[in-house]
């Protein structure tokens, strides 16, 4: 059951170190992934919620939202709601990470952890085929898949037989990006999904 509280102590979030937050996938083969977004790994406040991206400064939500990806609010930082999961499950949205262990920052994974998570990753993709996948991070993508001059945006080459973007991480510690241009920068691989229309 999910902890509807909207502030944790230090010691509280610590205790969630090295746990894991189930993916946010299709619940049947009436509900389509059209498309995969990829965090790094969970972090302390997305792991005592069991939500993705859940931290109150982080940008994704807002980001989807300002997009259009997102037609109404999602506040997870008390915890999605199901009536949320559904709401992006029926959207075509799903939420997976490339490291599965709770972090109080990404710096904390190791090389090898991303690198396994990115064969992790390939599996999971072929599984549950999305027509397009998002990566959020470029620096994470950069070392899970040996691609050390990979840049921002589309990906010349598909994964899995999904189309393959880079997109940047919505942390509050990815300062020099802002709700606007996260917005601008997922909107793209949602168009290329189908979830939005064309600019």
């Amino acid at each position: 059951m999910t902890d509807r509280k909207r502030s944790f102590t230090r010691a509280e979030l610590e205790s969630f170190r090295d746990a894991e937050v189930p993916d946010l996938l299709p619940r049947g083969a009436d509900q389509e992934l059209r498309l995969l977004f990829v965090g790094i790994n969970p972090g302390l406040w997305t792991a005592a919620t069991s939500t993705h991206f859940a931290h109150p400064v982080n940008r994704f939500y807002p980001a989807l939202l300002l997009a259009g990806v997102l037609e109404r609010p999602v506040d997870p930082a008390a915890g999605m709601t199901d009536e949320d999961r559904d709401y992006l499950r029926e959207r075509g949205i799903g939420i997976s990470n490339l490291a599965r262990r709770a972090t109080a920052r990404a710096s904390e994974l190791t090389k090898d952890e991303l690198r396994e998570g990115g064969e992790a990753l390939a599996a999971l993709v072929r599984r549950t085929t999305p027509a397009v996948v998002a990566v959020a991070g470029i620096t994470a993508y950069r070392t899970a898949f040996g691609r050390p001059q990979a840049v921002l945006g589309r990906q010349p080459e598909p994964f899995e037989g999904a189309e393959l973007w880079v997109v940047p991480n919505p942390s509050g510690l990815n300062a020099h990006e802002t709700v606007a241009s996260l917005a601008e920068a997922y909107a793209a691989p949602a168009r290329a999904a189908g979830i939005i229309g064309p600019a």
